[in-house]
């Protein structure tokens, strides 16, 4: 069948049977890698991307369901104020260390910031929960996301 997707402001005409999962749709035919697969089903958070703001789980997610919604991926989320800021407190505390599971991350925290610019350690653990990293980068996570809503806060 024939969908038409918004995906980081750009519409792309995709012809894949309905049920198709969002993550395939982005990697296959629209050629967008760095949404990432990790366990197909919704559990490990490597596919989060954004859909009307909501971090959403591609991998479960499928096209049929998109209808008119704005999807953003980790390609775009450095055009959003809230992502701008996650990406560099990212870099200030080298947090990625294998980095697959880190555009998943990024895109939960960014959803987090933009929703709640002013998170509690206990608000983090919440939005974060579902994203696995295999290589144990939490401490590094939290502490990004915290420089993150400092830069909020001073305006920066």
């Amino acid at each position: 069948m024939a969908f038409t997707i918004k995906v980081n402001s750009n519409t792309h005409a995709v012809d894949v049977d309905g049920d198709t999962p969002l993550l395939w749709v982005l990697r296959d035919v629209v050629g967008m890698t760095g949404t990432k697969f990790g366990c197909g089903r919704a559990l490990c958070g490597a596919c989060t991307v954004h859909i009307d703001g909501v971090a959403t789980r591609s991998c479960v997610t499928s096209i049929d369901s998109i209808g008119k919604s704005q999807v953003t991926t980790i390609e775009a989320i450095g055009a959003t104020p809230a992502g701008a800021k996650v990406q560099k407190a990212w870099l200030e505390h080298e947090v990625v260390q294998c980095g697959y599971c880190q555009s998943g991350q990024i895109m939960s925290a960014a959803a987090l910031l933009a929703s709640n610019p002013h998170p509690t350690d206990a608000d983090i653990d919440a939005a974060m929960s579902g994203n696995v990293c295999r290589c144990g980068t939490y401490v590094r996570i939290r502490e990004a996301i915290k420089l993150a809503a400092r830069a909020d806060q001073r305006g920066g």
